[in-house]
């Protein structure tokens, strides 16, 4: 059964390159069509939002592995982080399905259940994007009042993301799904799943949208847009970050595209042009994008003892 193993790893891995590829690709046409020019451009701003984006993800990462240490799983911090940067990657592939495949396919382990594991990428999933929805919902009250549509869009999807993950909820929602024929061991999981462990998931995971509005930040000081640190632009971009992506996920599409960029450019239009804005949505994608190529190619190498042992033995 190695090779066949090894046949869907390989087909994952052609459609996620493709799917990355359609990525940049567009992103690089409509580059085109605002005739973008790379001396415009501060290369130095766009290496440090890449780096912030990745920080960014950091405390989902840390939630997702408290997630599954709070249902009885034992996996190395270094599994999941490996896991958690690749799955992300799954995302620029239509149905966006392949994220829980590629993080329950890497994490999985005679220490952690397949059907657990996948399981708890559905709850952090939705908590950052749950989180995501009302940090945009408060921002967007507060900032944008006129703007009345995104409020109620942003609450929207708040309720929407939210809502599954309290723990009576998605409780429910895994047994009327059946995993329970699957994993007959799925409820004394479940039982891991407590208020105090998603109020913890909450605070964590509100920290990094904060470090992806500053991504967005640096974007702009890139582009010479006239942004400042100050708490207003501050909100601002961590408001039209958090929209944009929740807004994208709940599309299906793949990373989102074109979702993402019409929100960001809908709210930084005004305040620094719509030039200014298109371009700085298309390079917020392209840094993110690159950024999770390149951490997730060194991760891949990056095997666990445990796993490098695995495939010395199977061959």
């Amino acid at each position: 059964m190695r090779w066949l193993k090894n046949l869907v790893r390989l087909t994952l891995l052609v459609l996620v390159t493709i799917g990355i590829w359609h990525t940049i690709g567009r992103a690089i046409e409509d580059l085109r069509a605002q005739e973008f020019e790379l001396s415009q451009i501060r290369p130095g701003y766009l290496l440090a939002a890449g780096l912030c984006y990745l920080a960014g993800l950091l405390p989902c990462w840390w939630f997702w592995h408290r997630t599954l240490q709070a249902m009885g799983q034992r996996p190395t911090c270094r599994e999941t982080l490996r896991a958690f940067y690749i799955g992300h990657l799954g995302k620029y592939v239509p149905g966006k399905a392949l994220v829980v495949v590629l993080r329950t396919d890497l994490v999985r382990s005679p220490r952690v259940s397949t059907s657990v594991a996948a399981t708890s990428v559905f709850v952090e999933t939705l908590t950052m994007m749950g989180m995501g929805a009302f940090i945009a919902a408060a921002l967007l009250a507060a900032l944008f009042r006129e703007h009345v549509w995104l409020i109620v869009l942003a609450l929207g999807l708040m309720i929407a993301a939210v809502a599954p993950t309290l723990p009576p909820v998605f409780r429910g929602l895994v047994r009327l799904v059946g995993v329970r024929r699957v994993d007959p061991d799925i409820d004394a999981a479940l039982a891991g799943l407590d208020y105090r462990l998603m109020s913890l998931g909450w605070i964590t995971v509100a920290a990094g949208w904060c470090l992806l509005g500053v991504s967005l930040w640096l974007v702009l000081q890139a582009n010479g847009a006239p942004v400042t640190f100050t708490p207003h632009d501050l909100a601002l971009v961590t408001a039209c970050v958090a929209l944009a992506i929740v807004a994208g996920f709940l599309s299906l599409l793949p990373g989102g595209i074109g979702i993402r960029e019409f929100v960001v450019m809908t709210l930084l239009a005004q305040p620094f042009g719509a030039g200014v804005a298109a371009i700085s949505a298309i390079l917020l994608r392209l840094v993110w994008l690159l950024g999770e190529v390149l951490l997730a190619g060194v991760l891949y190498v990056w095997r666990p003892p445990a796993e490098q042992m695995e495939v010395q033995e199977s061959t």
